[in-house]
């Protein structure tokens, strides 16, 4: 039996079938604030830097530790390829659903943090016990925690939202929580990553309206704490007393050694750099070099031009964030942008300060640049949450009217207005 002919597709119809898929595709993906834009292309293209960076400071380490020049640079680009559409897929996601996910997503955070601090699970590296190995996969819920903090605080922001200006009824409660939280990480002695939750928890206050006057006892008992701590520990006392010594040349030290020669690095690359791979300080020279030192192989691969251009891409970073908080219509919105502002920004200006002799060795990552997997997929993922409320709700409202008066434009002949 002959098939009988197919039914050609009339052109209209055809045009407005491709117009229809354009308006459905145009409001899923179509944003059009410009901070987004800002926000979402700084931070991409950090991570790409990143990822050039991690492969040109790990090669050498990642042979001598894995047999091959290309494993941790692959592993990082791995969680690259999830952490990007990580975090795209959470900047789709609506206010009310963060607020649905606050509390469960930081008690769990905070129940993995205790499985480090309380249990054989946790893993001791360089003298913190900020690991969970469950079977074979380990990663640190100390960075969990940091994410279910901002979207926490943004929850409980918004709940108490005219009580912000009493200390015992609104901003008591939030302290009382987040310092819990942020005090399971400071018994595993990881002493950096507590500083950064805890200038994000105080500094996001302050930035969203909270009184100073309300915030300053609770910095100064903060401070307190953090200097009985700091002096309460062999290994943080030695790298304390390697950076306040002159010029720090005791060399059979080992805090002394890598801050040393990360300044050598910096001060190999002079201004234009010896070049992308060309380092030296990266042949077991540098401890760290890929992570917490990455910053000193920048400016010795791309000298001091390469440095300037990593510090203005955090500055540029630090405005996208700054105009998202500005446009913030909701308390949700400018809190969880004020707290992953803290959060990222000034985890890129500590690790840049140790690396520059500013402040003593923390052991901090360099956001979006340094080799480590959960930081990469938690500071993507925190992003994500500031890309939600940074998008215009409107935008894809009015993309989906004029591709509609388009389309009948060209249906009918008649000009779009």
């Amino acid at each position: 039996m002959a098939t009988p002919p197919r039914t050609a597709r009339p052109p209209k119809a055809e045009a407005a079938g491709v117009s229809a898929a354009r308006i459905r595709l145009g409001r899923v993906f179509r944003v059009e604030s410009k901070d987004y834009f800002l926000l979402l292309g700084t931070t991409i293209f950090l991570v790409v830097f990143g990822l050039v960076m991690v492969l040109s400071s790990s090669s050498v380490e990642s042979n001598l530790e894995d047999g091959g020049f290309f494993v941790q640079a692959q592993r990082q680009g791995l969680y690259a390829l999830f952490g990007v559409p990580i975090m795209l897929i959470a900047s789709r996601m609506p206010e009310r659903a963060w607020m649905v996910a606050a509390w469960p997503l930081l008690l769990v955070s905070c129940v993995l943090q205790l499985l480090v601090v309380a249990t054989p699970l946790g893993i001791t590296v360089g003298g913190n016990t900020n690991w969970l190995a469950i079977g074979s996969v380990q990663f640190q819920p100390s960075e969990l925690i940091k994410v279910a903090l901002v979207i926490w605080l943004g929850f409980i922001v918004t709940k108490k939202q005219g009580l912000l200006d009493d200390f015992g009824r609104g901003i008591l409660p939030i302290l009382l929580v987040g310092g819990g939280a942020i005090g399971l990480v400071l018994i595993g002695g990881d002493l950096g990553t507590v500083m950064i939750m805890g200038a994000m928890l105080i500094g996001a206050l302050f930035l969203i309206g909270v009184r100073l006057r309300l915030l300053l006892p609770v910095v100064l008992l903060g401070a307190t704490v953090f200097v009985i701590v700091a002096v309460s520990s062999d290994s943080r006392m030695r790298r304390i007393t390697a950076f306040l010594q002159e010029n720090c040349t005791q060399f059979d030290n080992d805090d002394c050694w890598q801050i040393q020669h990360g300044r050598f690095a910096l001060a190999n690359g002079g201004i234009f750099g010896v070049g992308l791979g060309n380092s030296t300080a990266k042949w077991s020279w540098l401890p760290a070099a890929d992570n917490d030192f990455i910053f000193a192989i920048i400016g010795e691969e791309l000298g001091l031009i390469g440095a300037v251009v990593v510090i203005g891409l955090f500055v540029l970073l630090a405005i996208a964030f700054a105009r998202v908080l500005r446009a913030a219509r909701t308390p949700f919105a400018k809190a969880v942008t004020a707290a992953v502002l803290v959060w990222v920004v000034g985890q890129a200006c500590v690790n840049i300060g140790v690396v520059l002799g500013v402040f003593p060795v923390l052991g901090v990552p360099l956001p979006l640049v340094s080799a480590g997997g959960t930081a990469l997929l938690t500071t993507l993922f925190a992003i994500g949450v500031v890309l939600s409320v940074a998008r215009d709700p409107e935008a894809s409202v009015r993309a989906a009217a004029r591709a509609q008066a388009r389309a009948t434009a060209r249906s009918t002949g008649r000009p779009a207005r």
